[in-house]
Order: C-alpha cells, then structure tokens, then sequence
C-alpha cells in the first residue's frame, strides 16, 4: 500500500464527519483505519511497541467518552429546563411574596407586602419614594421581631392619592445606635413566566416586573 494511496484513503474518510464548527472530527471508523494502515506501514525492523497502540485507543476512548457525557449532560439540561418552564405555568395567576424594593403602582391599588424584622429593633419606619427618590409617605411599624404584614394604601403624606408610576420602598429599621438592613417582601400577581436566557433560570413577570425565582419567599 503506498503512501500517496493511504493518505489519500485517510482524507476521504476524515472529512466525511464534520462538526458544526467545519473542523474534521475523527469517528471510531476513521480511528480503526487510521491504526490498521499505521500497523501495515510501521518498519519490520523497528515494529511499534504494542503498549503504543494500547495508549493511542485508551487515549481515544476517554476523548469519546468525555464527548458522549458532553452530549447526556446537553440533553439533561435541556429536559430540566423543559421541566422547569413547565411547572412555571402553574405560578401563573397566583399571587407571590417575593424580595423586592420597587413598585409598579397603578394609582388605584394598594401595595401589600410584609418585612422581616431582626430582634433588637427600636424603631423602624417605612419610606415610600417617588422615581426621582423623594419620600411620598412616610409610616411606622411594629419593632416585634419576625415577619410582618404591611400595606400602602397608596396616599402620600398629605392625604392624597399618588399618582400612576414607578416607586421605591426601603425601612428605615434602628437598634440602638445603628441601622439594620431590612429587605422588603412585596406580594404580585404572576402574569407569566420566562427562562432567563443568560442563566437559564426561571423569571416571573409580575405585577411589580420581573422577578427571579429564587427572590420568592411565599406562594400565596
């Protein structure tokens, strides 16, 4: 067998698997042929050690096997994900609890939600802000540690009715001579969910915008 007549074998066999990418990939056939003609073309009086060859398929059958988990780890998380966006729906038209500082309020509405209070708190004050965060309503809570129910009937300071628009809420929590650091739950309405296309986690478009699961504290 001459040299022009394997190469040329060898070419037409490689290139007839190719990756998406256009690089050649070498199949299990293209590798048995490519050690077969090694075999017949290797020098009678300088015959390759046979632990070389034994190398070469063991080196072959781990780069085969990594690439078959490769592709059992593609198609695991690709079901997962199908899993996940399916139980998704069912959150849809439910009302959720979840960690958030920023309000969608329709001008109508009162917002509900709860905090969380630490132990130890002296005082602690909610503060409703507008979008340029100046301070529409201002009003006390219970000091009581653990989860507390909050509601913003939607008035600022003065009695009236704020108007349609984006806010903020934040507390404003003291113990003793320093400030504790409060997160606000705010209760929405799950309108639809979505996978988030960077982290492949689950998003709920909400009454109060797009919340990830992991912020939800309570299914209502």
């Amino acid at each position: 067998m001459s040299v022009t007549s394997l190469t040329s074998s060898t070419a037409a066999t490689t290139t007839a698997t190719k990756p998406r990418n256009g690089l050649q990939e070498l199949g299990s056939d293209q590798f048995i042929n490519l050690m077969v003609a090694q075999m017949r073309n290797q020098d009678p009086m300088n015959p390759t050690d046979p632990s070389d060859f034994l190398g070469q398929i063991a080196q072959f059958s781990t780069v085969s096997g990594v690439r078959a988990m490769q592709d059992s780890m593609t198609d695991m998380v690709s079901a997962m994900r199908s899993s996940q966006m399916l139980s998704g729906t069912s959150m849809v038209g439910r009302d959720v609890l979840a960690a958030s500082s920023a309000i969608n309020h329709d001008g109508v509405s009162a917002v509900t939600g709860a905090v969380e209070l630490p132990l130890g708190v002296s005082s602690a004050t909610m503060l409703i802000k507008d979008s340029s965060g100046a301070i529409v309503r201002r009003f006390p809570l219970s000091t009581q540690a653990g989860m507390k129910s909050f509601a913003w009937d939607g008035n600022n300071d003065a009695g009236a009715a704020a108007p349609p628009g984006r806010y903020s809420i934040e507390v404003d929590a003291r113990s003793a001579n320093r400030t504790e650091s409060v997160a606000t739950l705010l209760r929405s309405k799950v309108d639809s969910v979505t996978l988030d296309s960077a982290g492949g986690g689950l998003i709920l478009n909400t009454t109060h915008g797009a919340t990830p699961l992991s912020a939800v504290r309570r299914v209502l």
